[in-house]
């Protein structure tokens, strides 16, 4: 594969990647002057309570990142304090890391089960061709973009991709929330 056609799938998926922050920041922006309804009451059962939203996320992220990680970084906003963003940022960007472990090493170690062969054909098709086309790329792409992470991380695992090279590749994850939570932070203080 040519460095030119690496660049444009990463481009077409780290555009994917801004056209929801973009969409999320704005509505977020938009909306919080606008409307009445405190949002932050209405899911204050669920909000003011850290460890179920840790909990969300986490399921979130191991089931191949359902939910976007920009809307928890929005919740993190809620004490309005950079310091207590930062710390709650960096306990996504953690979480999120280790789900892509997990994926990773769930991928290594049911590789040669019947059961991952049947979900390696109905859910990874794609993206294993991808890894055909862009190898360890795709790995830094699945960490920068929408791409579902941990299961990117799971067909690597499987395929097995050397462990030391998947957690260097992977922790490119880290950047991309470094410059999305910047984002959300700046949105915010708008």
């Amino acid at each position: 594969m040519s460095d030119r056609e690496k660049f444009w799938f990463f481009i077409r998926n780290f555009g994917r990647g801004l056209l929801v922050l973009l969409l999320l920041i704005g509505s977020f922006v938009f909306l919080k002057d606008r409307i009445d309804v405190d949002y932050f009451t209405w899911l204050a059962p669920i909000y003011e309570r850290p460890s179920v939203v840790y909990l969300i996320y986490s399921a979130s992220e191991l089931l191949f990142g359902i939910i976007p990680p920009e809307i928890f970084m929005i919740w993190a906003l809620r004490l309005e304090k950079l310091a207590s963003y930062i710390i709650n940022v960096g306990a996504l960007a953690l979480i999120s890391y280790a789900a892509g472990v997990a994926g990773y090493l769930i991928g290594s170690y049911l590789s040669h089960t019947r059961f991952y062969t049947y979900f390696r054909k109905r859910v990874f098709g794609q993206y294993e061709r991808y890894f055909h086309s862009f190898g360890a790329f795709l790995i830094i792409v699945a960490a920068l973009t929408p791409l579902p992470f941990s299961g990117v991380s799971m067909l690597i695992g499987s395929v097995d991709f050397p462990t030391r090279k998947y957690l260097l590749f992977a922790s490119a994850r880290f950047i991309r929330f470094a410059a999305y939570s910047y984002v959300v932070w700046q949105a915010h203080m708008l």
